[in-house]
């Protein structure tokens, strides 16, 4: 198998824009949410994820390579890696923002300071999670059922990507559909354009005109250079984080966030071996581990992870390539001060199309590469995500009225009853939303377990959901001023109903009796 070949550029193209609209969040919430100046952000946290950046696409580029030579093939897909977008979320408003307001309230010098400093160390935090926890994940792969951990994916892909990304697109039609037209054609269609132009170049540059031509572009006024900015380690300031709590305030946040990154990077490797490229669990996630460690010691304060969509990259004939030049984009566009530029001339709007597609492949994905028989395992594997995507919509149309915001009424209790007024049972979704990418996998697992008539499996499945729930690390919920976040405090009520399904399942054996003639 080559370094680069035709199908490379396309993938690049998609996974390039996946990671500027990371790079493009963390820059707004740096600078408009935390008050992180310019010699911070470009100084420190942009230079810190380029060699986060840098570390892991080189390493699955390679890794692609010697599985192509080593099974004689040159269809192999890398893996694709970059910051992860929950996690992102996670630091900024459940760590640094308010370590930064806990410091301001303290009359701090520098609360921004402080605010990055914790970010630190939750980002080493979750990368010491990752990295330990990849020797135990080849033991969680063999056990856990392909439907369980692509029925996971499946619910962010249609949530968490495809439905924003739609949303978005029929916003802006003209550029969105114009472009979701080319991406169609050429990927669901399985044709090219003549003169060999990639189908995802011809999207974005299509996409970038009508967005000049229908004012969505240019996006605000015309940035000034920054200049280059190379890594620099940040150990003092490291060591200062630790010595200063960050760890113990925020390791309820730590610890579920690496167990998330954990977990989502092991789904990724089982949907990238539902497309016929088998990677090892441990070394592919002991680098994902030193990725993010990476990123913490030279300034990041966001994790790394293996991304979701590489049947996606693989579907557009990305190989080994694209992982390279994605790594290369990144760290140009993070060390030179160019991140604004392009976010001044290149809206989202532009390419949002090669995303979706990305969704779409990854939701049908889990139907197809599953037995037949397990299709309703993943439709339940899948609600969880969804239910956590319509959590998110109900807040931020709640921030949108108003409540949640400086000087607005207060998230509170009293929502669950309002809402409840309208038969909208939120308190199930604020629940569902909390480690929902375990509860999705559980459910999953168990319903397999129930479809090959295993009911001590099942019992098994029902019982961890009940031992995560007791731990806070599932459903449990608290309210603060504009959101609800994870508690970490048992959630007592799951915990005791995911046990009656445990007895329920133990019972089957001896309750029940076999009934194929599809009565009930």
């Amino acid at each position: 198998m080559r370094w680069f070949v035709r199908g490379d550029v396309d993938g690049f193209f998609g996974l390039a824009l996946d990671n500027l609209v990371q790079l493009l969040l963390i820059d707004a919430l740096c600078r408009f949410v935390l008050g992180f100046p310019d010699d911070l952000l470009y100084g420190r946290v942009l230079p810190g994820v380029a060699v986060s950046m840098l570390v892991g696409n080189l390493y699955y580029a390679r890794q692609a390579k010697k599985l192509a030579e080593a099974e004689g093939r040159d269809d192999v897909c890398a893996l694709p890696y970059g910051i992860n977008t929950v996690s992102l979320f996670a630091h900024v408003f459940l760590v640094m923002l308010p370590a930064k307001l806990a410091a301001t309230a303290a009359g701090a010098e520098d609360p921004a300071t402080i605010a990055w400093q914790a970010g630190l160390v939750a980002t080493i935090g979750s990368g010491a999670i990752e990295l330990c926890g990849s020797w135990v994940a080849d033991t969680l792969r063999r056990y856990t059922p392909r439907a369980a951990l692509l029925a996971t994916l499946s619910g962010i892909a249609l949530g968490l990507i495809s439905l924003g990304f739609l949303f978005r697109t029929f916003a802006h039609p003209i550029v969105g559909l114009t472009t979701l037209g080319i991406v169609m054609l050429t990927y669901f269609g399985r044709v090219r354009f003549r003169g060999g132009l990639p189908g995802g170049l011809v999207a974005v540059v299509l996409g970038m005109m009508l967005a000049w031509m229908t004012g969505l572009a240019p996006v605000g006024e015309a940035p000034t250079a920054t200049g280059l900015q190379l890594p620099v380690p940040v150990i003092g300031d490291l060591l200062d984080a630790l010595g200063s709590g960050h760890l113990l305030a925020y390791f309820s946040v730590i610890l579920p966030m690496g167990l998330f990154n954990l977990v989502g990077s092991l789904q990724n490797l089982e949907s990238a071996e539902a497309a016929g490229d088998r990677y090892p669990a441990r070394p592919s996630l002991a680098v994902n581990g030193i990725g993010t460690l990476a990123a913490g010691m030279f300034g990041s304060c966001f994790p790394t992870t293996i991304y979701i969509g590489h049947p996606g990259w693989k579907a557009m004939g990305a190989r080994a390539g694209y992982s390279v030049l994605n790594g290369v984009f990144v760290t140009i566009v993070c060390l030179s001060g160019t991140l604004a530029y392009i976010a001044w001339a290149v809206p989202i709007d532009a390419g949002m199309a090669i995303v979706l597609w990305i969704g779409i492949v990854i939701t049908a994905q889990a139907f197809q590469a599953t037995p037949r028989a397990h299709a309703p395992a993943v439709v339940l594997g899948v609600l969880p995500g969804v239910a956590a995507w319509g959590a998110l919509m109900a807040k931020n149309g709640l921030r949108a009225a108003g409540m949640g915001s400086p000087g607005g009424p207060a998230f509170s209790p009293a929502l669950l009853e309002q809402f409840e007024r309208s038969d909208t049972w939120i308190h199930g979704a604020f629940a569902l939303e909390q480690g929902f990418i375990f509860s999705s996998m559980f459910l999953a697992a168990m319903t397999v377990a129930v479809i090959e008539r295993k009911f001590t499996t099942a019992a098994l499945w029902c019982s961890a959901a009940a031992a995560l729930s007791m731990a806070g690390l599932m459903h449990s919920y608290a309210f603060t001023p504009g959101d609800t976040v994870i508690d970490l405090t048992p959630a007592w009520p799951w915990a005791v109903g995911y046990s009656a399904m445990a007895l329920i399942m133990l019972a089957a054996r001896w309750v029940t009796v076999p009934n194929d003639t599809g009565g009930h």
